[in-house]
């Protein structure tokens, strides 16, 4: 970012009708920037806005970041690109789901409002990224390995959000590796078999870390659960799955 006296002399020497190679040989502001300021004067008197919560001050829009966490650290990662200190997140979204697809990329734009979210196709599968130099500090869980192969925490500003905004997290995580499913249940009876019909919430993760980050938060909003497996949990109790619907709903 170019500092606010560099933008006012750049401004004041394009203003003056000097060449954009001249203004450039006094500055050093890259010339394809100059050409833009030229073609649209106001933007050299307006620098860009900080980028991120952590390290500028911008207010983060809680709201959207719990529910990106939750997606992050079931399906997302993030990875170092070509570019020194440039990163890019990307969330894994199954193709079946093109509304959760949508809902990522609202949450990333919501997130760091100035980065261009993409989308990248794959099997079955639409990976939903944008590029930035601030994602580490964003998901302090970023580290080499696999999630399950590492600790996983937050870090106390993380876990303030996660405490005001405990249903969108448990949404994004059930989003990324979870599901809403109605089950059919045979009960034999002397009369004939009947069926019966229910509707579950199901989460798997092989992170006990992430696990717990989800057991805890449904503790935090009264909702029973069950662990079915090692990596396996199930809400299924009629006033737990009410409560779920609420805020999760099924998949679409």
């Amino acid at each position: 970012m170019h500092s606010p006296e560099k933008r006012r002399l750049a401004h004041r020497l394009l203003s003056s009708g000097l060449t954009l190679a001249e203004v450039h040989r006094q500055t050093g502001v890259p010339l394809s920037t100059l050409g833009y300021w030229r073609k649209n004067p106001s933007k050299a008197l307006a620098p860009r806005r900080a980028l991120c919560p952590r390290c500028h001050g911008r207010q983060l829009e809680k709201r959207q970041y719990a529910y990106l966490l939750g997606l992050y650290l079931g399906d997302g990662h993030i990875a170092r690109t070509h570019r020194e200190g440039v990163y890019r997140l990307e969330i894994a979204c199954a193709d079946a789901w093109p509304g959760l697809i949508d809902k990522a990329a609202e949450a990333i734009a919501k997130v760091m409002p100035e980065q261009k979210v993409g989308r990248r196709k794959s099997t079955g599968c639409t990976y939903v990224g944008a590029y930035s130099k601030h994602w580490p500090c964003l998901f302090p869980q970023h580290g080499p390995g696999r999630k399950h192969e590492r600790k996983i925490a937050l870090a106390p500003w993380q876990q303030e959000v996660v405490d005001g905004f405990t249903g969108e997290f448990v949404c994004g995580l059930i989003h990324s590796d979870g599901c809403r499913t109605v089950n059919r249940v045979r009960k034999r009876l002397a009369s004939g078999d009947r069926w019966y019909e229910y509707t579950r919430y199901n989460f798997s993760n092989a992170s006990l870390d992430i696990q717990r980050l989800f057991t805890d938060a449904l503790d935090r909003l009264g909702i029973e659960w069950t662990q079915m497996t090692a990596r396996n949990f199930s809400v299924a109790k009629r006033e737990a799955v009410a409560r779920l619907d609420g805020f999760v709903g099924p998949k679409y």
